[in-house]
């Protein structure tokens, strides 16, 4: 266990976090020193064909044991953390036997892990758990992913008597900034299918996750002295105020769960003369994720036609789409990681994810790719933590899986 601690604090504690106003990819260059530290570390423990591109995509080999034909399987996860929260000198705390009582993660500035709050704390009593110190988030999300995948090849190279067709694994930059994807090779990756390392709650696994799009919403007002603007001044705030007033006030992430789509308005900034809104628009259905699209729309056009000025503009651009309807067809890849489940005593969670991956994405792209637990709970902020028993289920679940696939397919 202490060897997949120290594995773990040794990812998080290097600052990956991605910025979504940058152009490069990967997006931030500090993602680069956990990336050179991966690939030195998949050679170090003996993968093959261990490569990095440009991009700083990373890819690498197990190769087959077995004489007979197996499909090529991969396991994906991403090494950004989410710019939503600072990933800075991040200083994991360790708590070994968890008693189901508060944690106090930084007792100067009074910040508690509450399971009276987190409920689901209650579910890793007894266990280990690496927590934040209450400043910072702490990466799991998706630095986990990349220990159980890491540490899940390590054993299966120290354990050559469990037998597995050729094995893929890949780590992608910039999946918090909804870009993971966007230049990941599926051909050189050439895997038949694939699974990303990259839920929550053990038991996890999901092959359905939101339509997705992003909307900007621009405001324009005039600004003129306070004190002569009776008839002239135009308040691009209280503009904005009608905008948001005019959504459905009950579809928002606070009020929505399971396969119920949302509004989140995540950033504002205004003033007198120009405001902006940034939502993201998300729905399982497909139709209702075009529905909202055009409700936005609508919406601007109805303030457009109040004002005479138009102030109102937006833009919305698709950002991925439901992986339902590219995994449904090979079914199979997921009854594979539900027996894997099942045989290690693990109850398959089988739920619609609630917002996306990675696996959504190179599902389009031609590569299915259901989503597996990583563990963690609390993404992107100070009450983030993972059972380090939960990585080594997921740890588990992916030698199975891989041992499972290889058995199906003897002749």
């Amino acid at each position: 266990m202490q060897h997949i601690i120290d594995r773990f604090i040794s990812y998080v504690t290097i600052d990956t976090e991605s910025d979504p106003t940058s152009e490069t990819t990967p997006s931030t260059e500090k993602q680069w020193n956990l990336a050179n530290l991966l690939v030195d570390e998949l050679r170090r423990i003996g993968m093959q064909d261990v490569t990095i591109d440009e991009n700083a995509y990373i890819m690498a080999t197990l190769p087959s044991n077995v004489a007979h034909e197996v499909p090529t399987i991969g396991f994906v996860s991403h090494f950004d953390t989410s710019p939503d929260f600072t990933g800075a000198n991040v200083k994991p705390q360790i708590v070994p036997n968890y008693d189901g009582k508060d944690i106090v993660l930084n007792a100067e500035q009074n910040i508690v892990l509450s399971p009276d709050y987190f409920d689901d704390l209650l579910l890793y009593k007894g266990n280990t758990l690496i927590t934040t110190d209450g400043t910072t988030l702490l990466g799991a999300d998706d630095k986990a992913g990349i220990c159980e995948i890491v540490s899940a090849m390590e054993y299966l190279i120290n354990h050559p008597e469990i037998k597995h067709g050729k094995i893929r694994v890949g780590f992608t930059p910039d999946e918090e900034i909804g870009r993971g994807a966007h230049k990941f090779d599926v051909e050189k990756f050439g895997a038949d299918w694939a699974y990303t390392m990259d839920g929550s709650q053990v038991g996890e696994l999901e092959y359905e996750n939101f339509n997705a799009a992003g909307a900007v919403v621009t405001i324009k007002g005039k600004i003129v002295h306070p004190g002569y603007a009776k008839g002239k001044m135009i308040n691009s705030m209280l503009i904005a105020n009608e905008f948001i007033a005019a959504l459905p006030s009950n579809e928002i992430p606070q009020e929505t769960t399971g396969r119920e789509g949302f509004y989140h308005l995540h950033t504002m900034n205004g003033k007198v003369e120009e405001t902006t809104l940034q939502y993201i628009i998300r729905d399982h259905d497909k139709d209702k994720f075009e529905a909202r699209k055009v409700l936005m729309q609508q919406i601007a056009t109805d303030i457009n036609e109040k004002h005479a000025t138009d102030p109102i503009s937006v833009e919305i651009k698709d950002q991925y789409y439901n992986m339902k309807e590219k995994v449904e067809p090979v079914f199979h890849i997921v009854e594979i990681a539900e027996e894997a489940m099942k045989s290690l005593g693990i109850t398959p969670l089988i739920k619609p994810i609630r917002g996306g991956t990675d696996g959504s994405q190179l599902s389009f792209m031609g590569l299915p790719c259901p989503n597996i637990f990583a563990g963690g709970h609390n993404f992107h902020g100070r009450y983030e933590y993972v059972p380090v028993e939960s990585i080594q289920s997921a740890i588990d679940v992916i030698v199975k899986i891989t041992e499972l696939t290889a058995l199906k397919y003897a002749k």
